[in-house]
């Protein structure tokens, strides 16, 4: 079976978190989309790069969550929510890249 990075996880559960929120109407369900992507995302991590930046990978998600709230108020939902979830896969691929070395 092929392996899905963690970065894309990472970003797809962003995505897809406000994808089905907004599509369906239920933010709650959108939530379930977005703890779900979120709890395989720091699986993977804690298994590459370790514990510590496991936490520090799921703080950056918790908070690319959080941070796209008041960005979507300057420059518009789905472009708050593509730049956190960007941002999201770019550390992820930067810290699991570098310990996978």
């Amino acid at each position: 079976m092929a392996k899905v990075p963690a970065a894309a996880v990472a970003a797809g559960g962003l995505l897809g978190g406000y994808s089905i929120a907004r599509w369906t109407g239920k933010r709650p369900l959108g939530g379930v989309a977005l703890l779900a992507a979120g709890s395989v995302a720091a699986y993977e991590w804690n298994r590459r790069a370790g514990a510590g930046a496991a936490t520090a990978l799921t703080l950056a998600y918790a908070a690319g969550f959080a941070g796209a709230h008041p960005l979507a108020k300057k420059v518009g939902a789905w472009p708050a929510v593509f730049g956190m979830a960007g941002g999201v896969a770019a550390a992820s691929w930067a810290v699991t890249r570098r310990s996978a070395r």
